[in-house]
């Protein structure tokens, strides 16, 4: 049977990140992220509701996420779900989910307070030795990312036709 396994989000971080080594001396960055999801109610009256999610990010990717962010900061994650279980120190069996970062993006710039702050583009895609994760750094862009496939990039809208006179 078939399986998928993708998750993007796109929030900021609830606090800083956390850089870890492993034995093998990898490192392990891990984070959380709070996604806001805002809606109106069927009374008009917006609602809002935030979801927050633990993240880890494995190698160099993990090591510029710790360097260049902060806690309030935007961050475009890409990557997949993971179940982690263990047993309490009360001996009940615990579990959570959590997101292993495959891809990132810094959202904002220096000045908008959300931003990451991330140096000039760092090049193509790299791959961490051992772990097998695809990470690609980009430039912190002033705006988010638009490109997410091979799909062509919306038109926008004819300016002359929304002008009254």
């Amino acid at each position: 049977m078939a399986s998928f396994n993708r998750v993007i989000l796109m929030g900021n971080m609830t606090r800083d990140p956390e850089l870890k080594y492993l034995p093998s001396n990898m490192a392990v960055c891990e984070f959380g992220l709070a996604v806001n999801h805002r809606w109106r109610d069927k009374d008009g009256n917006q609602k809002e509701d935030v979801c927050f999610v633990d993240c880890a990010c494995f190698g160099r990717g993990g090591e510029v996420i710790n360097q260049y962010m902060a806690k309030g900061r935007a961050i475009l994650i890409e990557g997949r779900l993971k179940l982690d279980s263990w047993t309490g120190q009360d001996g009940q069996k615990r579990s959570k989910h959590s997101v292993v970062v495959e891809n990132f993006q810094f959202v904002g710039g220096r000045g908008e307070g959300g931003g990451g702050g991330a140096p000039a583009n760092r090049g193509p895609a790299e791959n961490s030795a051992g772990g097998g994760y695809e990470r690609r750094q980009q430039a912190a862009p002033a705006a988010p990312a638009q490109d997410y496939g091979d799909s062509p990039a919306p038109e926008e809208p004819s300016r002359d036709s929304s002008i009254p006179f």
